[in-house]
């Protein structure tokens, strides 16, 4: 049984931003070769087109500048360009395509009546929506695998305010399944996990939690941020410190977090870790790229064990916890 979603405000709000820059560099171009001046009609489109990869490159040289002390490997100059330009063409593939336009393209998906086979919910992060997990979402709905993947609203709200969304899409999944859930998230999405895990979770409703670029000790970035949620994803925040003394003293052990030293949103790298989880170097991939990367994919297989392992040799067992930082393979 499939279930419908809607679209939310952030899709439309991106098709409005999408379908606006496309009418701006139509009527640029449009202008610029009545004049005569062909030059700066492709300079136009440069600016509006690849105008992201100047925000990105910023954000990669602040992410260089304020390594500090991090343990984590700094990334060269070669790692960090090669992060960028991978970035600079995930970047509008999500947000200019995925999230306003496709966002509803596979829809959640449960089973008529519980069956054995444990389903999926995935969580997006700040400025997302479930089309974040296309690709995701494709690979599930061909296995079969039952999942439920959410839009966190109001989108520049309070982290506490979406916990009942998160909530709900537990409950349905497990409801449907008769199994606790693995839950994916991505960004600010782990810490919505988090914080619903210490309010309403319990140690039986989630099998497995696994988290990418996830900020749980905070991001350098965030101090440039004034929404409510960006200011609880500072550094130090109270919001955050308030959230590991709710936690259960052993939550962490149910967590695989994956990080990379080339993350230009959740810097310096080892704040997407979490003290005594599994945490996973992903060397050479940004923020976005890394949700688009095998190795969480296939640790979410292994999670969901041989029955659903349908990319994944079917022998793998679930990945110790740890408290060490490793790199993923």
């Amino acid at each position: 049984m499939r279930q419908p979603v809607g679209p939310g405000r952030l899709a439309r709000m991106q098709q409005y931003v999408t379908v606006g820059a496309l009418a701006l560099v139509a009527v640029w171009v449009a202008w610029q070769l009545q004049a005569g001046r062909p030059a700066w009609a492709v300079l136009g489109v440069a600016l509006v087109t690849l105008g992201h990869a100047l925000v990105l490159a910023f954000e990669m040289i602040l992410l260089r500048a304020t390594h500090g002390a991090d343990p984590t490997p700094r990334a060269g100059t070669r790692a960090l360009l090669r992060a960028w330009w991978a970035e600079v063409l995930a970047a509008p593939a999500v947000f200019c395509w995925r999230q306003p336009f496709r966002s509803q393209r596979w829809p959640d998906r449960l089973p008529a009546a519980p069956g054995m086979r444990r389903g999926v919910v995935l969580v997006h992060g700040f400025v997302c929506n479930r089309g974040l997990w296309n690709p995701w979402l494709q690979r599930l709905t061909a296995n079969g695998t039952p999942f439920i993947a959410v839009n966190l609203e109001p989108v520049f709200g309070s982290i506490d305010d979406t916990l009942g969304i998160v909530d709900n899409a537990v409950r349905r999944v497990q409801a449907a399944t008769g199994l606790a859930p693995v839950v994916v998230a991505h960004s600010m999405g782990g810490l919505v996990l988090r914080r619903w895990w210490a309010e309403h979770g319990g140690g039986t409703r989630v099998h497995h939690a696994i988290t990418i670029g996830s900020p749980h000790q905070g991001t350098w970035l965030a101090r440039w941020g004034h929404t409510p949620n960006a200011r609880q994803m500072r550094m130090s925040s109270h919001w955050l410190a308030s959230l590991v003394q709710r936690e259960h003293s052993d939550a962490a052990q149910r967590y695989t977090c994956f990080y990379s030293h080339c993350d230009n949103i959740v810097f310096p790298p080892r704040n997407a870790t979490l003290p005594g989880a599994d945490n996973r170097h992903l060397p050479g991939l940004a923020h976005v790229h890394m949700a688009d990367a095998p190795e969480p994919w296939d640790e979410l297989q292994r999670w969901l064990g041989p029955n659903e392992n349908t990319c994944s040799p079917a022998s793998a067992a679930p990945a110790s916890t740890t408290g060490q930082a490793r790199t993923a393979s």
